[in-house]
């Protein structure tokens, strides 16, 4: 299997790392799918699990390109270690969640992108980030307002989660399971990335 890279992607409150968690869960025995924690420079949560980082080593991490993919958003950067590539190299599939506005440049600088958006009617997410209160945050008319100012995606799968997370855990895991069966386009270098 050629190897490559799934990016999760959709507004604050759709469900991304839910849908995650349980294709993660389902998937957990086929060595195919690689779900890598990402780094973010704040404690991690019940909403969202990561390995935190200091803002200086994600600074660090960034200036000596040690990341797969590095952004900001919402305050926090947030990265995808390295590592990421090497599992690419040996055919994995890499599985995670990204930010919508690093699609086009995950697409033209990593070998065999894939996307899957995942959204939620505006109600939904409003209620699903109500219950996060968390501090950190921005508040929540300002987050729904900056959710909407991303322009479209062009995805590969769109998954409505406003149903229960197990129907759009199921989209995604078919999607993936099908994307591993398919993946024969050949690996490519691409901008230095890859030696």
């Amino acid at each position: 299997m050629t190897g490559g890279f799934v990016f999760v992607v959709g507004p604050s409150g759709a469900g991304k790392d839910t849908l995650l968690a349980l294709a993660q869960a389902e998937l957990s025995g086929d060595n195919r799918f690689l779900f890598p924690r990402r780094l973010v420079t704040r404690s991690s949560s019940a909403w969202e699990e990561h390995d935190t980082i200091t803002e200086e080593e994600f600074e660090a991490g960034q200036a000596e390109g040690r990341f797969t993919l590095s952004w900001k958003a919402h305050g926090h950067g947030y990265a995808l270690p390295g590592s990421c590539l090497q599992a690419v190299r040996v055919g994995c599939l890499v599985v995670c969640n990204i930010s919508r506005t690093l699609v086009d440049d995950a697409r033209r600088r990593l070998p065999n992108v894939a996307v899957v958006e995942v959204t939620a009617p505006r109600a939904v997410l409003a209620e699903r980030l109500a219950k996060r209160n968390r501090t950190d945050d921005a508040n929540l008319e300002a987050r729904l307002a900056r959710s909407s100012e991303v322009g479209p995606v062009q995805a590969d799968l769109t998954v409505v989660n406003d149903r229960s997370p197990e129907v759009g855990a199921g989209q995604l895991i078919a999607f993936l399971r099908s994307r591993a069966m398919s993946s024969s386009a050949p690996y490519e270098a691409r901008s230095g990335l890859v030696s």
